[in-house]
């Protein structure tokens, strides 16, 4: 038998499962609880319960004693035994997110492409990097400088961040997640960071415009509206230049069949004889408003290199879409990269 838990304070309801933790519940369907560490351990998704009752299902931490006494609950620990009525600080844009900086252990390297690197990344056992789906992340290098990254997989599936990491020609970072990097190696991340995230208040169809690894953010937007189960109509395009450059095209088509409310559309701009290419070729933003003429009502995101980001943002324009209803993320190169390739960065 389910419980229904309600948030007063901002009218958001959610039902919760037996056995299943309060935070565990409201991150299934949307609703953002506060966390740190989702284990018991730093007291960050403690609230109240006005109304009902709840249990924690195993050994209390004592932190949990000590909240307990302050009349307040661990939700990250505590089950339902009836309906409830919590007070509690709830996460609704990327302001109420708290900015960390935390050290990270290299977990896994996998080459996706020939210039393409995914990064699983383990954070300490008593710490979790909460997230909205499509923020970023940055890495704190020694010699202080940073390097950027969008946050590639959903925010309930937060054990390890995934990373994807393209070889950018002279960059220097890229240069040593290729040829340098272990398993095992320790560096410092802040984050989350960013105003790109996925809007889930607005009740209009979505395309999604993705350059690249500005797959990235779209990835982890998708699993988060799966996970939540998000109705609304989503067309994903993906724009690259060969077929070699299409990253995770498999999966993506296994998703086809498990969301019904998804379609695809991979699109080339210079393909490759041997490639056999049937689809789309061409600009990426182009297939876009051959496909949809009016966006007026759409919401669109988008995330890749900035000519791309810029092209579609003209042409979208000119097509009806509202300034309101387009998010972007500009995948821009480091100062290094763009000085080996002789070009000077504008100042701002």
């Amino acid at each position: 038998m389910s419980f229904k838990v309600t948030v007063p304070a901002t009218g958001h309801e959610f039902d919760i499962e037996p056995g299943e933790t309060v935070l565990e519940a409201a991150l299934r369907q949307g609703v953002g609880l506060p966390y740190g560490c989702r284990d018991g351990a730093c007291g960050k998704c403690a609230g109240e319960v006005v109304n009902g009752d709840t249990h924690y299902a195993g050994e209390l931490r004592s932190l949990a004693l000590d909240q307990q006494q302050q009349g307040k609950v661990l939700f990250c620990q505590a089950c339902a035994d009836s309906d409830l009525e919590i007070v509690v600080r709830e996460i609704l844009n990327n302001q109420d997110i708290e900015v960390k900086t935390l050290p990270c252990r290299v977990e896994s390297i996998e080459q996706l492409t020939h210039d393409i690197m995914k990064l699983e990344l383990k954070l300490p056992e008593t710490e979790r990097l909460q997230y909205l789906a499509g923020q970023y992340l940055e890495f704190l290098l020694e010699d202080g400088k940073r390097r950027a990254f969008s946050i590639a997989n959903a925010p309930h599936d937060d054990a390890l961040i995934e990373l994807h990491i393209r070889h950018v020609p002279h960059g220097k970072f890229g240069d040593y997640v290729f040829d340098g990097l272990k398993t095992r190696e320790l560096l410092r991340i802040q984050g989350p960071l960013g105003s790109y995230y996925l809007r889930e208040e607005s009740e209009r169809p979505i395309i999604l415009m993705g350059g690249g690894t500005g797959f990235a953010p779209l990835k982890g937007m998708l699993e988060h509206a799966f996970y939540i189960h998000f109705d609304r109509p989503i067309h994903l395009f993906c724009g690259v230049r060969a077929r070699r450059d299409l990253y995770m095209d498999e999966m993506v088509k296994g998703w086809l069949e498990q969301h019904p409310n998804l379609k695809y559309t991979p699109v080339l701009s210079e393909p490759w004889e041997e490639d056999n290419w049937q689809g789309k070729t061409g600009f990426v933003h182009e297939a876009i408003v051959e496909q949809y003429p009016d966006l007026s009502g759409y919401d669109v995101y988008m995330s890749g290199p900035p000519p791309m980001i810029k092209a579609g943002m003209d042409a979208f324009y000119q097509h009806g879409l509202p300034e309101t209803q387009i998010y972007s993320d500009s995948f821009e190169y480091s100062d290094d990269a763009l000085r080996a390739m002789g070009i000077k960065k504008p100042q701002v």
